[in-house]
């Protein structure tokens, strides 16, 4: 009986230790991973701003070639949106806020079970040589604990996505080039 209540004080212990760590650290998380393409925004931001294109180069959708996916709205820019269903990414959806042509796109992302959902944009700027592309997306893990114990790691299991995702993307716009 004494070694099932030791046991017993032993996981109350990391439990309570698991959960002082959990609500110290920090709520928000930033990934942001940039490349420059050597193609004009005019070219890159059809690939960018509809959701459809996505599927051309980002990572998500290549990792699982049969993932479910369902538009929504406008074929393209604000209010353009999907929602998919994949066994090994999650489910999901993406949808456009804010467009500016050829210059910026924000969006809301979000996975089932996973609290609020992620803000983020691609920003496009002209630089010599081509166009610096930038994509970012933060979020908090407000209220959400299991989100929480991600959030200190998310760059590091977001962004290498992120840049598989642009690197990608590079390659399809420089090819139509």
């Amino acid at each position: 009986m004494k070694i099932i209540k030791w046991i017993a004080g032993i996981l109350v212990t990391l439990v309570v230790v698991l959960l002082g760590i959990a609500y110290s650290l920090p709520n928000e998380y930033n990934i942001s991973r940039s490349i420059v393409i050597q193609a004009p925004p005019a070219k890159i931001f059809p690939l960018i701003a509809a959701p459809k294109a996505w599927k051309n180069w980002s990572v998500w959708n290549q990792r699982d070639p049969s993932m479910e996916m369902q538009y929504s709205g406008p074929e393209s820019g604000p209010g353009a949106a999907w929602d998919w269903k994949s066994k090994s990414q999650g489910n999901g959806g993406m949808k456009f806020s804010q467009v500016q042509t050829d210059q910026k796109l924000e969006y809301e992302l979000h996975f089932e079970g996973m609290g609020k959902p992620s803000v983020g944009a691609m920003l496009l700027e002209v630089q010599a040589g081509g166009t610096k592309v930038t994509w970012d997306m933060h979020g908090s893990s407000e209220g959400n604990l299991m989100m929480k114990l991600f959030a200190p790691f998310m760059d590091k299991m977001v962004g290498p996505d992120f840049e598989a995702g642009l690197a990608n993307l590079k390659k399809l716009a420089e090819k139509t080039t």
